[in-house]
């Protein structure tokens, strides 16, 4: 009866502890089709479904293929970030102070994002395609980065596209729009205006050497 009576509890803990492994090796297997957030999902080869990002749950996630964003406040936010444009910048979405992010936090996305708005952590190598861009979060996009309205990055190496505006901390490559700002900015800039840290210019701006970047202006 004692034996009895230690023998049930172990075999509940073990089989606790097996469902727990379980859990965790299933999340690290690759998933045709994801979903975020989800505690469930690491690994995605195929299409991975981000309909609502909120920092306290999220979990980084390695995506081959698609990342398709579908959370609606994207719909909201280029007509109050258009009309006070600069404003939001220099306060908010890339201020020096805002906090780095490791790459080993962030999602990775090889091959194309696809979003209304990016709210989580990112690294996109390859295509990038964001109505209302990056916002509050910080994101790295290595290859071409496309928006209809505004693009705003972190860093970026590659092609950064968009009528109104891009904007960066860090760019290696081109900028095409009618607003361009990067403050360690090495390569070609065309727009009506353009702004780095070595000049201003109208039409077209350049700089090819490596920038010493005051970090106090």
């Amino acid at each position: 009866m004692k034996a009895q009576f230690f023998l049930i509890p172990m075999l509940l803990f073990s089989s606790l502890f097996y469902a727990s492994d379980t859990i965790k090796v299933d999340s690290l297997k690759p998933r045709v089709v994801g979903f975020s957030p989800s505690k469930n999902v690491r690994n995605v080869n195929g299409v991975l479904f981000k309909y609502f990002e909120e920092e306290e749950y999220f979990i980084p996630k390695k995506v081959n293929g698609l990342g398709i964003g579908g959370n609606f406040l994207g719909v909201f936010f280029p007509a109050l970030l258009f009309f006070n444009l600069p404003d939001a910048i220099s306060k908010g979405s890339l201020n020096d102070d805002y906090e780095v992010v490791p790459e080993n936090k962030m999602n990775k996305i090889n091959g194309v994002q696809l979003s209304l708005i990016n709210m989580e952590p990112t690294v996109t190598n390859g295509l990038e395609i964001n109505v209302s861009s990056n916002l509050n979060t910080y994101a790295i996009t290595n290859g071409v980065a496309v928006s209809p309205l505004y693009n705003l990055h972190h860093e970026i190496k590659g092609v950064s596209v968009a009528p109104f505006a891009n904007v960066g901390q860090k760019c290696r490559g081109l900028q095409i729009g009618l607003y361009n700002s990067c403050k360690d900015f090495r390569g070609i800039q065309i727009g009506a205006w353009n702004e780095n840290g070595k000049r201003k210019l109208p039409f077209i701006n350049w700089n090819f050497k490596k920038q010493k970047i005051n970090v106090n202006p």
